[in-house]
């Protein structure tokens, strides 16, 4: 018996008229052995493909016992290996683990993945906002991006801080880059924006009051995401891979200055000005065409913070016969009887 395809390619040279001593040549073989073939019948029985051979499925020590692991997945799917090995230790399994743990990776079910519906806005509508951590060379600084849930338009500013104060400053610098403030705002768990979120159990959610002024003045809603619910703000979580890869790998900066100066060209000429993924257009173009005039006009001057209590100086005065008395800024005319009694 020779090799199945030495067989094909003769019949194939045969169809195609060449004589036995040229066949015999290109295959490296004697003229008998061609005959041979010829007589034997080997050409008509073993051109076709060979038969796959199957496994032949030898027992295990686990066949006994797999009914009681396809129950137990099927009430508990997320059981491990090992618990189950150990109960079927306790049932008279004799076996080792691998089996167990080859065949639970063959039976445990799998859920469908969820669905996710990609969540698109009109116009204007929304921008999401987020930080992410960046390492420089002279110490830790924090991105600060914005991103148009529409056009996709981008803007990122680099800051030392997350406090309500750098959010507020940050996000005036955005609305003048857009030229006008979109209808709401899709912000993460922020200290700054909101000091406690209570609705995954049942609670509520109680937003920063200076925050809610500032939202005010500046004519946008807030949006809080739920947590643990990093999809809800995917417009905004690419961007902050997009500048990791596109922007900051690779690059030297001389410091803060350099770092800003560099990331306003990077937006300007690359990241608003390349075709995005999604959307198949450039956010410059889109935003330019369809977005700008639907945001909201820009306040006529910056938010003003509310002076804090703990911020109020206080005064220290001198008295005869008495060490030493400070009081606060209230009007002094509330001490004059004290100052009297000093004298």
């Amino acid at each position: 018996m020779y090799g199945w395809e030495r067989l094909v390619v003769l019949k194939h040279l045969l169809e195609q008229g060449l004589s036995k001593s040229a066949i015999a040549r290109q295959l490296g073989v004697s003229r008998r052995v061609i005959y041979h073939w010829l007589a034997t019948g080997q050409l008509e029985h073993d051109v076709h493909a060979p038969a796959s051979r199957r496994r032949v499925s030898r027992p295990t020590k686990l066949d006994g016992f797999t009914p009681l692991i396809t129950t137990r997945l099927a009430s508990y799917p997320e059981l491990s290996a090992v618990r189950l090995f150990d109960e079927l230790r306790a049932a008279g399994y004799r076996g080792g683990i691998t089996q167990v743990r080859d065949y639970v990776a063959r039976m445990r079910p799998r859920p469908e993945p969820e669905p996710v519906t990609r969540f698109e806005t009109a116009p204007g509508h929304q921008a999401q906002v987020d930080f992410a951590l960046v390492d420089t060379a002279w110490g830790r600084r924090y991105a600060f991006l914005v991103v148009l849930g529409y056009s996709r338009l981008l803007w990122v500013q680099f800051v030392l801080r997350q406090t309500m104060a750098t959010v507020m400053d940050s996000l005036e610098a955005a609305f003048q880059y857009f030229g006008g403030v979109p209808r709401e705002l899709l912000f993460d768990q922020m200290r700054a924006v909101v000091t406690r979120d209570g609705r995954s159990h049942g609670g509520r959610l109680v937003e920063n009051a200076e925050f809610l002024r500032f939202a005010a003045h500046w004519g946008f809603r807030m949006r809080l995401c739920r947590p643990y619910r990093a999809q809800t703000k995917g417009k905004v979580e690419r961007p902050v891979g997009y500048l990791r890869r596109n922007f900051l790998y690779g690059r030297d900066f001389l410091g803060d200055a350099d770092l800003d100066a560099q990331a306003q060209h990077w937006l300007d000429y690359v990241a608003n000005a390349r075709v995005h993924g999604t959307t198949r257009e450039a956010p410059r173009l889109r935003f330019e065409r369809d977005e700008r005039h639907a945001l909201g006009p820009l306040a006529p001057h910056s938010y003003q913070r509310l002076v804090p209590l703990a911020a109020t100086r206080s005064v220290t005065v001198r008295l005869p016969r008495i060490a030493c008395l400070t009081i606060d800024r209230r009007p002094l005319a509330q001490y004059t009887a004290l100052l009297e009694a000093a004298r």
